[in-house]
């Protein structure tokens, strides 16, 4: 079941628990940190089953008429079974019943990294479209795509 969090140090617990679960994603330890801290001042759903968090999802506000996927994670034993969709969904619902117009989401563009092209996979089966790819935001091995999504459709 997907529960928004609202409590801190459950956010921090959460977050910590599953991402460091999944290195081949968050591996860089400064990276990770980061996301961690981050996500105790975001909107937080979290999929809960049978009292043990399975994944979370974090959405923050990048302007006045858009929300970004900032961190996601599932854990791996739960990869492809329709967690991360239910996330998204109810994430999606929540933007849009708070009046954004756009989701967007960053990644590493498709053809660095296979792991990232099932990343890449995934957020184009939710629905994002290509938006623009910055070369250099994170570094040249890592060029940040940039998905969009429109709610108003």
């Amino acid at each position: 079941m997907v529960n928004i969090v609202t409590d801190k140090h459950e956010k921090k617990n959460i977050s910590r628990k599953i991402l460091e679960s999944l290195p081949e994603w968050f591996g860089i330890e400064e990276s990770r940190e980061k996301y961690i801290a981050d996500s105790q001042e975001q909107l937080f759903f979290a999929y809960i089953q049978d009292g043990i968090p399975i994944g979370f999802l974090c959405l923050k506000e990048t302007g006045k008429d858009t929300a970004e996927l900032s961190v996601m994670g599932v854990l791996k034993t739960h990869h492809q079974s329709g967690i991360g969709k239910k996330l998204f969904s109810a994430a999606k619902e929540y933007a849009r019943n708070k009046g954004y117009f756009f989701l967007q989401v960053k990644t590493v563009q498709t053809g660095q990294y296979e792991i990232y092209d099932r990343t890449n996979r995934f957020y184009i089966s939710l629905g994002f479209k290509e938006f623009e790819v910055f070369p250099t935001l994170w570094d040249q091995k890592n060029p940040c795509q940039v998905y969009v999504m429109s709610l108003q459709t």
